[in-house]
């Protein structure tokens, strides 16, 4: 009997265009080898030219969804995306609190990279007492810390600092991400409250639509797979960035990173490097 792969679940809102949200999680965890489920948060109108309109998830059925995974499946990893709202982000908590998942990886979304906010006032509060100390690492980009502790995070020493007091405030390991930042510095904040920093080159490129959703997503892969949270950070950082390197054009708007380019048959990844002599 063949080998079941880790399984990752992502609870997260639905992105039609799927550069972002749970269908753009599953192919990452795909990409990463493990096989991937999902349940909804919300459904919204969007496109890679940004959000247009939000229609949240009913929250019996969420819980309903989530109680009916973890009795089919031994979920490995838990990858939480987009909430909504406060109502959803409990019953999110209520979950993880009964399911006992070993791997929680929580991106805290509270806007959309076009300015819509994706998760409520109320909402945030929730995300930072309640769910903030039940992931295993926390995953905010610099504008999302700098919601969550009332600072400015605009340099590495205010990342730091950030995530230094998101660990005061309950998490367990952070994550600060500083995309804006030439050259990408992420900071890690470990459980041991090692801190280390990653640095990759910023690409000046058009394809960065779900770069927060693709690098969270590959965390919690990495660490479904067994992986220290060093190296399975430093794992999906390598991916994100040749996942940008590797995009193509889908919409008119920010195209979304190619996740599968590792793929042989996929545009702009395997198969370019192949014919270019590069493999």
């Amino acid at each position: 009997m063949p080998q079941t792969p880790p399984v990752v679940l992502t609870i997260a809102g639905f992105d039609p265009s799927s550069g972002a949200g749970a269908t753009a999680d599953i192919k990452t965890i795909a990409a990463h080898g493990c096989y991937g489920v999902a349940a909804l948060t919300a459904l919204t109108v969007q496109s890679t030219s940004g959000v247009r309109r939000t229609q949240l998830i009913d929250v019996a059925l969420l819980r309903e969804t989530l109680e009916e995974l973890n009795q089919d499946s031994k979920i490995s990893a838990v990858h939480i995306g987009m909430l909504g709202t406060a109502a959803i982000a409990i019953a999110v908590a209520d979950f993880l609190l009964s399911a006992q998942s070993p791997c929680v990886v929580v991106d805290t979304i509270i806007r959309s990279s076009s300015g819509a906010t994706l998760l409520d006032n109320a909402g945030v509060t929730v995300l930072a007492d309640q769910l903030l100390p039940l992931a295993t690492v926390v995953t905010p980009n610099a504008q999302e810390a700098a919601v969550l502790t009332g600072a400015p995070v605009d340099s590495v020493e205010e990342m730091k600092q950030a995530a230094q007091q998101l660990k005061e405030m309950g998490a367990k390991a952070v994550v600060v991400t500083g995309g804006h930042l030439s050259p990408t510095v992420d900071v890690l904040l470990s459980a041991n409250s090692d801190l280390q920093t990653f640095k990759s080159e910023k690409l000046d490129t058009n394809y960065t639509h779900g770069t927060g959703c693709a690098f969270s997503t590959s965390i919690a892969c990495n660490l479904a797979q067994g992986r220290s949270l060093p190296e399975s950070v430093l794992l999906a950082k390598s991916f994100l960035t040749a996942a940008i390197a590797n995009g193509y054009p889908v919409g008119k708007g920010v195209n979304p990173v190619n996740h599968m380019y590792r793929m042989r048959n996929h545009p702009g990844g395997f198969a370019k490097r192949m014919s270019s002599g590069k493999d």
